[in-house]
């Protein structure tokens, strides 16, 4: 292991620096780690809450002074005791693990769902000053649960961007899902590369739909990760490991592990269920 993949797999404690609600059930926190403050789009960080877990959780941001941002749902034991904790609580972090999107100096298109967005929204920042057109395609179930369209409207750069919001219940947006749109506006903006990250079944759409019109694909894909250095085999994909092989993969990689991409994961016991 070298030594920039042991410093980044060391545990450092660190302080919170702030909580932001973003949704009812998303919440922005923002700490200092000189280490992951060297991050790029893409990679993800191992997050320690005392006493309770360790959880992965994909990069929203780094700003040069060392703050880094995680957006985090509320969906168990770990991320609920996250939500109650506050400014000054002390925390665990290790990373950045993983590779890293590529940049792309062309048209491209960003596609996430739920706290998905979030990693491309620190994608789309980068990408700003080089891309000459950028579409957006958000989705969540409901208005309430649409995260950083703000954020995305405001990024600035010189190139041509356009936002679509879609939500399951029509409360902002498109009614539907943000994978349904996507076939008119492949067509019509024919995009050099296409982004996406979310739930897997949404991505599995995205890369049928990648495959179809010949664009290029690269997406972040979500494991059960409890190492994030590849020795438990928790979050293997065929003949991947996604923590140290990915957790970017593009459409090539996903051709060669379709027979469980968008169809099966494997859970705490190391069994492989179904999507």
């Amino acid at each position: 292991m070298s030594a920039c993949r042991i410093a980044a797999n060391k545990l450092r404690t660190t302080s919170i620096l702030s909580v932001k609600t973003e949704s009812p059930t998303v919440k922005t926190f923002t700490f200092k780690d000189r280490e992951c403050a060297t991050a790029k789009p893409g990679q993800f960080l191992m997050f320690w809450i005392p006493g309770v877990d360790e959880i992965p959780l994909s990069i929203l941001d780094v700003k040069k002074g060392g703050d880094v941002s995680v957006a985090v749902k509320k969906v168990g034991e770990a991320t609920e005791a996250l939500h109650k904790m506050e400014a000054g609580d002390v925390i665990g972090v290790r990373g950045p693990f993983g590779n890293t999107f590529t940049m792309v100096n062309g048209r491209t298109l960003m596609i996430g769902g739920g706290t998905g967005i979030a990693p491309l929204l620190f994608l789309a920042k980068k990408l700003a000053s080089q891309a000459p057109r950028m579409i957006f395609v958000l989705g969540a179930k409901t208005k309430s649960e649409l995260l950083f369209m703000d954020d995305f409207k405001k990024i600035p750069g010189k190139g041509k961007k356009h936002v679509v919001a879609s939500t399951e219940d029509g409360s902002c947006g498109i009614t539907g899902m943000c994978t349904d749109p996507l076939e008119k506006i492949l067509e019509k903006e024919k995009p050099d590369m296409i982004y996406a990250c979310g739930p897997e079944l949404m991505i599995a759409k995205v890369f049928e739909l990648a495959e179809k019109h010949g664009t290029r694909l690269e997406v972040s894909l979500e494991r059960l990760m409890r190492c994030a250095i590849g020795l438990c085999g928790s979050c293997v994909i065929s003949k991947y490991r996604v923590c140290t092989d990915g957790t970017i993969f593009t459409k090539e990689q996903l051709i060669e592990v379709r027979s469980e991409f968008g169809v099966s994961k494997r859970d705490f016991d190391g069994r492989k269920i179904q999507l």
